[in-house]
């Protein structure tokens, strides 16, 4: 059998529709295996195993613990990515199931990573299958990744993949979840901590110290009014700011605190950077004796590799009339004879390093809704899966053909 250069949406849903039922299986043995970030090993292991089954050209786990699967080996260097680590259960209380049994139910697979993020990973690894069986080859070489540690760092895996693998693609597919439309963008964020210091002394006697939590109160009084007063974007939305921790070091109980920090998640808009915004957090009269630090993550990957970096996640943004970008739709449209929805993430993901950092020109397109990430009902509707992997199938044809017309 020759091989294909053309994108042939009925063989296609046709053969992801056979496909269905191992895509179902196998995001369901991935849901059955914890995997909080530092904690991937097993089920890397299980994505390998997978990878082996429906036939990979090449598989590697680089040093950090990426799992790299290779289909084709031609000139345009495509890499397409799920983050394989999840959020915790939290309180096992607020779920009305096991998070770790893949529930089936009402057209939908449930559990933890159910959406976020290993259904991505279902869907490409069967796209891969799809590739193989039905012969669409290309000039093109497409690696499906399982990325690590995104949801203690996001971004830090790509860094890694894109210094140290020896790889470098012409542009990366992002499969969080987008319900199936085409993103080209997110807001960045970044994790900043400021300290306060005080005075201990006996509680009994507050008068003889200096309270830090006093001082810190109208500190996140000014922050909740910053967060009203940040850059707006029309694409992007509007930057945030958020208290979302707040502690203090006390030697007990009976003890006025001898210092107090408090955490904030800032969401970064169009044209706001980590200068612009610690210098806002600075410039708060309240914070004029405050420490503001931005923060460093260092935990070591389930291998031990550590590989340290900030948490300043960038915020990226790709033109709508780009190559990738074009061809996504293009892929979109010879599936469903129909325009795809481009838009944008709320939330962040490993495109901060993708593109953010190491400036590869990156789109998402993902199976699953975004507002259940890292909640209750976890979960992935199983047509979405299908249609999923019919989009990653299609994509690298579509983008060297792309290409191609762009030239001629």
């Amino acid at each position: 059998m020759t091989a294909r250069n053309t994108i042939d949406s009925a063989s296609l849903m046709t053969a992801a529709n056979a496909l269905e039922a191992d895509m179902v299986r196998f995001l369901r043995e991935m849901i059955a295996i914890p995997g909080e970030s530092s904690h991937e090993g097993p089920v890397i292991q299980r994505i390998k195993q997978e990878m082996e089954h429906v036939g990979f050209d090449e598989i590697r786990i680089d040093g950090m613990g990426n799992i790299l699967g290779r289909i084709g080996s031609g000139k345009h260097v495509i890499m397409m990515d799920a983050h394989v680590d999840t959020v915790g259960v939290g309180d096992p209380k607020e779920w009305s199931f096991d998070p770790y049994k893949g529930k089936v139910e009402d057209g939908c697979v449930y559990g933890r990573g159910a959406g976020d993020q290993r259904a991505g990973m279902a869907s490409m690894v069967y796209a891969g299958k799809m590739i193989k069986d039905l012969k669409l080859d290309g000039d093109y070489t497409l690696w499906i990744v399982g990325s690590v540690q995104e949801e203690d760092c996001d971004g830090l895996s790509w860094v890694y993949i894109l210094k140290e693998d020896g790889i470098r693609p012409e542009c990366v597919v992002i499969t969080e979840a987008t319900s199936l439309q085409v993103y080209r963008g997110q807001r960045g964020r970044m994790e900043i901590e400021v300290h306060l210091r005080g005075r201990s002394c006996h509680a009994s006697a507050p008068e003889r110290g200096d309270n830090p939590v006093y001082k810190m109160a109208p500190l996140i009084v000014q922050i909740e009014e910053l967060n009203t007063r940040l850059r707006n974007d029309a694409f992007l939305g509007k930057g945030t700011i958020a208290v979302t921790d707040i502690r203090s070091m006390t030697p007990s109980l009976c003890a006025v605190p001898g210092a107090c920090s408090i955490h904030l998640d800032r969401r970064l808009t169009a044209g706001e950077t980590l200068e612009s915004a610690v210098a806002e957090v600075k410039a708060l009269p309240a914070a004029q004796s405050a420490e503001v630090e931005v923060l460093q993550y260092e935990t070591p990957s389930y291998t031990g590799l550590k590989y340290p970096m900030q948490k300043y996640y960038p915020t990226w943004v790709l033109e709508e009339n780009h190559l990738a970008v074009r061809s996504a739709v293009a892929a979109y449209r010879a599936l469903h004879n129909a325009d795809p929805v481009v838009d944008k993430w709320t939330f962040s993901t490993n495109g901060v390093g993708s593109m953010g950092i190491m400036g590869v020109p990156t789109i998402g397109f993902g199976p699953g809704e975004e507002d259940v990430a890292h909640t209750v009902i976890d979960r992935v509707p199983i047509r979405d899966l299908v249609k999923a992997a019919q989009f990653y199938a299609a994509f690298p044809l579509a983008y060297v053909a792309t290409l191609k017309d762009s030239k001629d």
